[in-house]
């Protein structure tokens, strides 16, 4: 233990203790009650205490400003864009109550932002020119078994013609061969023209493999009579002649079983200055639950999501150009579980951690390891710890970024599984054969880690909940901050509000850390009342900001070029240690790809202080960034903004 983590255990110790001693010559429940609660609200404000342990407070919005916040974003003018959507809430679905929101965290002001789409599980990322890319959401929300009442389900649909595809329009009838029972399709599809495929050494045709389209179709009246067991072919009414002997349809079991989210292709960029969505070409592929990565030139990865039928995107990854606003596929297919976290390496490859949010097979693309997109190899990466409970894991770039070491946190089993890992697990990606290795770890077995990396370069840790989403009252109110320099983790002040499944933290200019979401299962320990969602932000004031005095830093340029110079103003120049430049976050579902915090070479002198970017644009993409600077006390300055073209 080192002494700092010492020094913080006594003290938590030493307060607990004067709360047992303050209490043993009081009599009575309500006195014992009341007064423990008093006396810890005096504890955790004392001076000392915060100077050690940091502070907690919430933000309750007024009630016309509350939604249920499962995205949000922080943005260059240094306002939070609070993203609901449908917020969870069918109700909102079927009304088309899609709500966003833009809170000023130092100003305290809250402002409406019309919504044009449900971005409920969207994916987002910030782009170069300070704008936020978002894309999919819910095109229909899921049906529990029980509550489905037309048999229904995936069909393939095959156009066994070379020469032209062909377009089904949302009503098309479908029906079975061998089981008579017709389907309809709930939405248009269109289906590729066959392909032509000849002998590579003869240059003989061989055959047409058939284009292949998929469609969501149901039955035209509710009940089970209407389910098939088994696979079968379907003739597609209104199709005459050569076109109805080319185009025909193929469905395993039509059921009335569960029926899972669909997403939609809609994209949109915001813009933080207008403060409003514009909406850009859709994707080519319907995506709920996807991740949005930044490439090394600046255009966007989107991988995974469930598609307009509510299956698994089939690892058609596509990538979207800022210049032209349009989406093209990549040329290769991997498929992931929905919300993989994928980050940028220094040599223009994706690290892929095996964290991720949990829908897709547990067999299918769920090993950790290094992706070029280019070829699609994949290299696979050894020791990971627990390696079958990483849903609902987090993994955090650790600062500074140049060091390419990653934290893995928690996690849990597959779906709604009960297991969950108190595991951390740290990789180094600049070992010539980089491999898992744990850090510390957790007292409990930890789903849904919010973890944020702070200017000084440790990181906060805090919430989730033991079980799947917070079940049997599983929340898990401690927080605790990670030194990479000792690989130890020192516990701090208790959050208030506890944190699970759509739950995420954010780093603010101010080095202030702001909470946002939760929604559990259940209200209870016994699991018999419907969970409510968490609406209050929370905000967590770090043990640096209650020292005596912070860095001051102001002036500079407000764009510094990769390989660039930039020089600030500060009456504290001579005791600066560190600069830190951090990507702003943009947090949902435990998945954070966009944050990272990259060391900058400096010089002072007198009042002045310049920095230097480096030059490389895989770890330094386009976009805006937050500059700190940290004293000789580790106490960080208030951010500067800075552009790097």
């Amino acid at each position: 233990m080192n002494d700092r983590a010492g020094r913080r255990r006594a003290r938590r110790l030493a307060v607990g203790t004067v709360v047992v001693l303050a209490l043993a010559g009081m009599n009575g429940p309500w006195v014992y009650r009341f007064g423990t609660e008093k006396y810890h609200a005096y504890a955790i404000n004392r001076p000392e205490y915060k100077a050690d342990n940091g502070r907690w407070q919430i933000v309750e919005f007024p009630k016309e400003f509350r939604q249920d916040t499962i995205h949000a974003v922080l943005l260059h003018t240094g306002k939070v864009l609070l993203v609901a959507g449908s917020g969870n809430n069918q109700d909102n679905f079927d009304a088309k109550k899609f709500d966003s929101r833009i809170w000023d965290p130092v100003k305290g002001t809250i402002k409406k932002v019309p919504t044009p789409s449900d971005l409920f599980c969207t994916g987002h990322t910030q782009l170069a020119n300070g704008n936020i890319l978002i894309a999919g959401g819910t095109k229909r929300y899921e049906k529990l078994k029980g509550d489905v009442t037309k048999a229904g389900g995936l069909m393939i649909v095959h156009n066994e013609n070379p020469d032209k595809p062909i377009t089904l329009p949302a009503g098309t009838k479908f029906t079975g061969k061998e089981n008579g029972k017709t389907f309809v399709s709930k939405d248009p599809v269109l289906v590729p023209r066959a392909k032509k495929v000849f002998d590579p050494k003869t240059g003989k045709f061989l055959r047409n493999d058939p284009g292949l389209g998929r469609i969501y179709v149901e039955a035209q009246k509710s009940g089970s009579k209407y389910e098939t067991g088994t696979q079968d072919n379907y003739r597609i009414q209104g199709l005459t002649g050569v076109t109805a002997r080319n185009t025909y349809g193929i469905a395993q079991k039509l059921a009335l079983d569960k029926k899972d989210f669909q997403g939609i292709r809609d994209a949109y960029e915001f813009d933080p200055v207008a403060e409003k969505y514009i909406k850009v070409d859709p994707m080519n592929e319907a995506r709920w639950y996807p991740t949005l990565t930044t490439l090394s030139d600046g255009k966007v990865l989107s991988v995974s999501g469930l598609d307009d039928i509510g299956q698994l995107v089939p690892g058609k990854n596509e990538v979207f150009d800022p210049k032209t606003k349009k989406w093209t596929y990549t040329s290769t297919i991997r498929q992931f579980p929905t919300y993989p976290a994928l980050f940028l390496m220094q040599n223009g490859k994706i690290f892929y951690s095996g964290s991720n949010a949990g829908y897709g097979p547990d067999n299918v693309g769920r090993d950790p390891g290094i992706w070029d997109v280019d070829t699609n190899k994949f290299t696979k990466l050894p020791g990971l710890s627990d390696p079958t409970m990483m849903e609902t894991s987090g993994t955090v770039l650790l600062a500074p970024a140049q060091d390419e070491k990653y934290m893995v946190i928690g996690g849990g089993g597959v779906g709604e599984s009960k297991l969950s890992s108190n595991k951390t697990r740290i990789i180094d990606l600049k070992d010539a054969n980089p491999e898992f290795v744990d850090g510390p770890t957790l007292e409990k077995g930890t789903r849904y880690a919010q973890a944020s990396v702070l200017p000084d370069d440790t990181v906060l840790v805090s919430g989730g909940s033991e079980d799947y989403r917070g079940r049997g009252d599983s929340n898990i109110l401690q927080a605790r901050i990670y030194h990479p320099d000792s690989n130890t983790f020192d516990r701090v002040a208790d959050p208030l509000v506890g944190r699970n499944y759509h739950s995420g933290s954010i780093l603010l200019p101010d080095g202030r850390v702001m909470f946002f979401g939760s929604d559990s299962l259940y209200g209870d320990k016994a699991n018999t009342k419907p969970g409510t969602f968490e609406q209050r932000i929370e905000i967590y004031t770090p043990p640096y900001l209650y020292r005596d005095s912070r860095p001051s830093l102001s002036g500079g340029p407000q764009t510094i070029a990769r390989g660039g110079t930039g020089t600030f103003t500060s009456q504290h120049a001579s005791s600066i240690r560190k600069v830190r430049l951090i990507r702003p976050s943009a947090s949902t579902h435990v998945t954070d790809v966009d944050q990272r915090s990259i060391a900058l070479d400096f010089k002072t002198s007198g009042d002045k202080i310049t920095v230097t970017v480096p030059k490389n644009r895989n770890l330094v993409q386009s976009g805006w960034y937050m500059l700190f600077v940290d004293d000789d006390q580790g106490t960080p300055s208030v951010a500067q903004w800075v552009k790097v073209p």
